[in-house]
């Protein structure tokens, strides 16, 4: 079953497991079961999208109970008054600590035009691993925070492999041997991108809401292996 963070009567929110994807779409290939469809399994009734996720991370996503809810949510996450922060495992120790990444990108197709994109980074910790790989016998790893501004097609993933801190796990954007490294010497198969926290305001109160979604086992293992932890 599907960990629910929050419900009423309007909206609810879930925690989206790593490797699932939200919907059907040609962008995401063949699946054997989509997210929307599990939850409406689950939870019974309309159920509408507010907004997405990547099929490789995981974390806290939004789901309306009509289309009208669903509406206002997209508004407020299209004017930009949603606040998102996630969790991502690197590739280095990114310089400065933190910092600014402001690069337009392009949407689902690269062919398209480019828009802007920003997106807010703080490095939370590091470590450096004594394993060998290519010509540096030691590879250096950090968690780091980011805060998308915008909300392009995969913006936090091509941002941060845009400044060469690709997100462990990513097939489409990182480093391959860095991927296998992790899978053979930490045993995880998954991207390490995460949908940590969302604050909004209630589409039909008004009032503040603040969520977070908890790291799954293979997340948690990382962070516990690399003695990491999450804070503030």
């Amino acid at each position: 079953m599907l960990e629910i963070l929050y419900q009423d009567d309007a909206l609810l929110a879930v925690n989206k497991p790593a490797g699932l994807p939200v919907h059907r779409s040609k962008l995401i290939g063949p699946a054997d079961a989509f997210l929307i469809d599990l939850l409406r399994e689950q939870i019974g009734g309309d159920l509408f999208l507010a907004h997405r996720l990547d099929r490789a991370t995981s974390g806290v996503l939004l789901v309306a109970r009509s289309a009208a809810v669903a509406a206002a949510l997209g508004e407020q996450f299209m004017e930009r008054h949603v606040h998102k922060q996630y969790l991502a495992v690197v590739r280095g120790w990114p310089e400065p600590d933190e910092g600014l990444v402001d690069y337009p990108l392009p949407g689902s197709r690269e062919t398209g035009p480019r828009r802007e994109a920003r997106t807010r980074y703080r490095r939370l910790a590091t470590v450096e691993v004594p394993i060998a790989l290519g010509r540096y016998p030691q590879q250096r790893y950090a968690l780091v925070l980011a805060e998308p501004e915008t909300g392009r097609f995969r913006q936090i993933r091509k941002h941060l492999a845009h400044i060469h801190h690709p997100v462990i796990g990513d097939c489409q954007h990182g480093r391959g041997d860095h991927n296998r490294l992790y899978k053979q010497h930490f045993g995880c198969h998954r991207m390490l991108l995460h949908a940590w926290r969302l604050r909004f305001a209630h589409p039909v109160s008004g009032a503040p809401m603040g969520l977070e979604a908890p790291l799954d086992d293979a997340f948690g293992a990382v962070l516990e292996r690399f003695g990491w932890a999450v804070v503030g």
